[in-house]
């Protein structure tokens, strides 16, 4: 059985990215004016430190041009959903009900997913790496609540193709009590973690 799918464990955090200022403080003024309307306008100029203009030209092009592409690189965020508890403990709500064919046991599919802990951390993400996962479904290939979550049972409805869900794992039917990616004492995925998934079943291959 292959105990680390369906995450691939292979985190594809941004790579480093070196900014380079080249601001120069001397051209950096700030003009003010006399409040005297019989006054006339007098020009200012103001030196900015180093260090606040670095600051400064962070905010203005690091911040809209950086952040948001990495935060949306992690796939579809999670949003509200109101999820409907199975009896083997696995939560489920379906986003968007497919209007395919649903998968059998055995069969190979595809399928794209976000994964995060109950914090909302993103450990591992298709959408990252621009490729589903692609695997059998129903014969341990992936972990418990996935196999689950996608066939259906337990009074939980099997995925259509072109369907999403999210699924709640409790621990006995993700990682247990070992945990993932563990190296050093530390571990993506901690020990009996409860884990979120937004699944996307692409479909049959």
């Amino acid at each position: 059985m292959v105990t680390l799918s369906p995450l691939s464990l292979r985190h594809l955090f941004p790579k480093s990215i070196k900014t380079l200022l080249t601001l120069n403080p001397n051209h950096i003024q700030i003009q003010t004016h006399d409040t005297n309307p019989d006054a006339k306008p007098k020009s200012c100029p103001k030196l900015i430190s180093r260090r606040n203009a670095s600051a400064m030209a962070l905010s203005v092009f690091i911040v809209p041009h950086i952040l948001p592409p990495l935060a949306l690189a992690a796939g579809p965020a999670a949003g509200e959903c109101e999820l409907t508890v199975a009896p083997s403990g696995l939560g489920f709500c379906d986003r968007v009900v497919g209007t395919g064919v649903a998968a059998s046991k055995g069969q190979l599919i595809k399928a794209h997913y976000v994964g995060r802990l109950e914090n909302g951390k993103v450990f591992d993400s298709s959408y990252n790496r621009g490729k589903p996962l692609t695997f059998r479904v129903g014969v341990g290939e992936v972990i418990k609540g996935w196999d689950q979550g996608i066939l259906g049972g337990d009074g939980i409805p099997p995925m259509l193709s072109g369907g999403k869900r999210t699924l709640k794992l409790p621990p006995e039917l993700a990682y247990g009590s070992r945990g993932a990616g563990c190296r050093g004492g530390s571990c993506v995925i901690p020990p009996d973690s409860t884990l979120l998934f937004d699944v996307e079943f692409i479909g049959k291959i």
